[in-house]
């Protein structure tokens, strides 16, 4: 097994956030304001074969949680083939004690001359969907090997969800979350972007909505990811007042879990309601210090942060027809240009060129 991947900042990197597709069947004002994206050409996106081989390499060198994003992932066909190719990188518990002989050679386990250094292997496979298409096929993803799920729900209004993602579909969506219960795709995560002027009435509503379907309710700040450059800071409700408002209906009380690089504030309802809220604050409260993620866009692009500038091309050395320990280089010196913190604060900010959902979540 390759040495774990680390940045030049010594933070080890776990996580991958893999982009099947730049499609998506809804026109979220904060994503895709303007309608249709400029849709990268079929021939430039990565297939699923490639996506595979690039996992497999990802996961030598160390990285435990693969989640799939978008666009919006369940576009982009067959997806539960590469759910079910990508599944196959999990190994048995059994399998994956990692032994090393006091020589640092790795060694079989387990005799007196070895010592425990960790584990290998994909630990986690989960998706982010906006859930339309789940009511019909939630319990096929299961099948295929998708561990959990996080379905986007920005209001539980009609009428202000049909204004914030364009299309009038809350009833379809909230079909795809039972579904997703009842396929035992758990722990279910339900994200809200919470956008001044729009849904931030409604926070205490979502928190009632997590207590009532015992799901865990993340909050998320409004960042400058959207394809119109439109974003104001004015426009953003910040995790501290989330957290108030929650509050004046639904006291809180903090888990008592290291937050390691979890992206979100993790509480409990401290009257022991079923549920859990989760706060993401990057633009009031950043966690950048812990990151241990890294991102493939849908056309083969490695970004080191969400709001990179630069991006490195993965597609282009794979159909170079690198070998694979080239390709492990190539991942390695990127991961080394991984940025030490955002800059959405510092006045000389520049927004990513391409929105969220060229990105992936």
């Amino acid at each position: 097994m390759s040495a774990a991947l680390k940045d030049s900042y010594n933070r080890p990197i776990r996580d991958l956030r893999v982009s099947l597709t730049d499609r998506c069947n809804f026109r979220c004002f904060y994503c895709l304001p303007h309608g249709e994206p400029p849709i990268a050409p079929k021939e430039e996106m990565l297939s699923y074969e490639e996506i595979e081989y690039a996992c497999d390499i990802f996961v030598e060198l160390g990285i435990e949680k693969i989640r799939l994003t978008g666009g919006e992932p369940m576009m982009r066909r067959d997806i539960e083939q590469i759910i079910y190719k990508l599944a196959r990188l999990k190994t048995p518990m059994s399998d994956k004690l990692q032994f090393v002989a006091e020589s640092g050679e790795p060694s079989p386990p387990p005799n007196d001359n070895l010592k425990f250094v960790g584990h290998r292997g994909l630990q986690d496979l989960a998706l982010t969907t906006n859930g339309y298409f789940l009511p019909h096929r939630a319990q096929s993803l299961k099948d295929a090997g998708l561990d959990r799920i996080t379905i986007s729900l920005d209001s539980l209004k009609r009428d202000v969800f049909k204004q914030m993602t364009g299309v009038d579909v809350l009833d379809r969506v909230m079909e795809g979350i039972a579904a997703a219960k009842a396929a035992g795709l758990d722990p279910i995560k339900i994200n809200a972007v919470i956008v001044r002027g729009h849904n931030e009435d409604e926070v205490a509503d979502f928190a009632a909505f997590a207590r009532e379907y015992d799901v865990k309710m993340r909050f998320i700040e409004f960042m400058p990811l959207d394809s119109g450059h439109d974003w104001s800071r004015e426009d953003v409700v910040s995790g501290r007042e989330i957290r108030a408002r929650i509050e004046e209906r639904f006291p809180l009380e903090a888990l008592d879990v290291a937050r390691g690089s979890e992206t979100s504030s993790r509480y409990r309802f401290a009257d022991g309601a079923p549920g859990e809220i989760g706060i993401i604050a990057p633009v009031t409260e950043a966690f950048c210090g812990a990151c241990s993620r890294i991102r493939l866009t849908a056309d083969g692009q490695i970004r080191t942060c969400l709001f990179s500038t630069v991006e490195h091309s993965l597609r282009e050395v794979l159909r170079d027809g690198a070998s694979r320990s080239e390709i492990i280089d190539f991942i390695r010196s990127v991961v080394m240009k991984k940025e030490p913190r955002h800059f959405i604060n510092d006045p000389s900010f520049v927004a990513p060129s391409r929105s969220m959902s060229f990105i992936g979540g």
